[in-house]
């Protein structure tokens, strides 16, 4: 009876974390939509189609609350839902240390040439942050009950087999290239980071390093005592975070809308190497599921 109860508990917090989700990011795609109908109505179409695709992102977010959020959202496909939650944990889970530690040591200042309305600026931050906290709790307690073996237990002897460790090496250099970055190094940059940018070559750094650990601790020589839903979560967040920005900020660099503070040739080397490593992460956590 009492485990009943309990089971009901977290499909209820699952719920609710489901509907906060999908109602963050309708704010976000609020301000989305009315920035594209005010470019269009003064003739300015000059960031339509990167407003279009984060349009679309933003309906693919509310789909996501909406599927954790609702029992349809069970019996969707696993080549559909993994997916969607590896980007979407990726592109929002990983950045919560960011939020909290740049709000508290360098809250963002507004340009002196923005022309942002403050109202804008609220919706965006509440939509992302909402978004991203609800994830945190509702993310896990779906996945949980769709494969539970990824969060029961300790990673024992069913474990990857290691031929994914051929990524620990680019992560290791991702790792301490944006560590030297954070820290002021200028090597192989246009200019110097100021206090945010630094705090973001930190949090992909910590990301970085937790794709790492992730496959050492499910691959052959990791510790069989490891709660096997730690290097299982560390994985699919970090993982979705390499892949997902690297894949952003690569397009847009070879599109031309994106001015890195990296030299050119430096940036597209980091992203490209972020992708790969970010994508084979994954199979690593699948198939360490799958031997369990």
């Amino acid at each position: 009876m009492r485990l009943h109860i309990e089971v009901r508990t977290l499909v209820l917090v699952r719920r609710v974390a489901g509907f906060g989700a999908a109602a963050a990011m309708s704010l976000y795609l609020l301000v989305k939509l009315v920035w594209i109908a005010a470019e269009v109505w003064q003739g300015t179409a000059q960031w339509v189609l990167l407003n279009a695709i984060t349009v679309v992102m933003a309906l693919a977010g509310v789909a996501l609350g909406l599927a954790l959020a609702q029992s349809w959202g069970t019996r969707l496909p696993d080549w559909l839902v993994l997916p969607l939650g590896w980007v979407a944990g990726g592109f929002l889970v990983s950045m919560i240390p960011y939020m909290i530690v740049g709000s508290l040591v360098a809250p963002s200042a507004p340009e002196p040439a923005a022309t942002t309305p403050a109202w804008e600026s609220a919706l965006i931050g509440v939509g992302f942050a909402g978004m991203a906290v609800a994830l945190v709790v509702g993310l896990p307690l779906f996945l949980r009950e769709r494969w539970p073996r990824a969060f029961a237990g300790r990673v024992g002897r069913e474990r990857a087999d290691g031929r994914f460790l051929w990524v620990l090496p680019p992560l290791v250099v991702l790792t301490a290239t944006w560590i030297s970055w954070a820290a002021g190094s200028t090597y192989g940059l246009l200019t110097v980071c100021d206090t945010q940018g630094r705090l973001l070559m930190a949090n992909s750094a910590l990301c970085a390093a937790g794709a790492g650990w992730s496959l050492w601790a499910l691959g052959p020589w990791g510790s069989g005592r490891t709660p096997v839903w730690l290097p299982m979560a560390v994985g699919f967040v970090a993982s979705g975070s390499l892949f997902s920005w690297g894949a952003w900020r690569l397009a847009w660099l070879v599109a031309g809308t994106y001015r890195p503070v990296e030299l050119r040739g430096v940036a597209v080397v980091e992203h490209c190497v972020a992708v790969v490593a970010g994508l084979a992460v994954l199979p690593a956590l699948t198939q360490a599921y799958g031997r369990r």
